[in-house]
């Protein structure tokens, strides 16, 4: 693979699901390959299926769907050493950029520009004990943490975090998302506004809009 190509998964045009930016549509470049093997992932073809593409390529496609906001996901993006190159280059396109990060890597190696989406994964996940939570000491203030809950666990481990790590409100938006057939959003709201937690919640909006489809839309 030379230096300015990158695996991609899939690029596609849909509504972004999983942000604050949620119901905006955006252009999706998924990657492929990802060091993570969530016990709920949805989007395992991209682990390994996928094709090179150079960035100049990336950008012409991107290009063709007329919107400004594009999110760089995976797998696990920040695999690929190309994935920093790729988002510069939106950037200096004018695009906003935002890129999804399942928070084992370092969120530095990307502009700070960007809206990186930290993903801190759950004891259900499977791979909670992964998380780079120096991570948490590198956000900005445009960024997000995201916790994905499958059980009253996961919830009391968000929890623990929110309160381990800061003392008062958190630095970033932090959003609360029960995973879809695992959890009731009901549930997951009475546990919120029980302990007052200074978070969202968030509901995966592509699977309430495409419930039955397994890739991007």
């Amino acid at each position: 693979m030379q230096a300015d190509q990158l695996r991609v998964n899939e690029i596609f045009y849909s509504v972004q699901g999983e942000s604050l930016s949620m119901g905006r549509p955006c252009v999706f470049v998924r990657l492929t390959g990802c060091n993570l093997r969530c016990t709920y992932c949805d989007t395992g073809y991209a682990y390994t299926q996928g094709r090179f593409m150079d960035i100049a390529q990336i950008l012409s496609q991107v290009g063709t769907y007329g919107v400004d906001l594009v999110e760089i996901t995976g797998g696990e993006p920040l695999m690929q050493p190309g994935t920093p190159a790729l988002a510069e280059a939106l950037l200096a396109k004018g695009f906003e950029v935002m890129i999804e990060t399942n928070g084992t890597y370092s969120i530095d190696m990307v502009p700070n520009v960007c809206t990186r989406i930290m993903d801190i994964k759950c004891p259900a996940s499977g791979e909670s004990r992964k998380t780079d939570f120096d991570n948490l000491n590198r956000l900005k203030k445009n960024d997000q943490v995201k916790f994905v809950i499958c059980d009253r666990k996961d919830y009391d481990y968000a929890r623990h975090i929110l309160r381990h790590y800061w003392s008062g409100r958190p630095p970033v938006p932090v959003l609360i998302s029960p995973a879809a057939g695992r959890l009731t959003p009901a549930t997951a709201a009475a546990w919120i506004l029980e302990d007052r937690l200074d978070v969202r919640l968030h509901l995966q909006l592509h699977k309430i809009l495409w419930p039955n489809e397994q890739r991007g839309i």
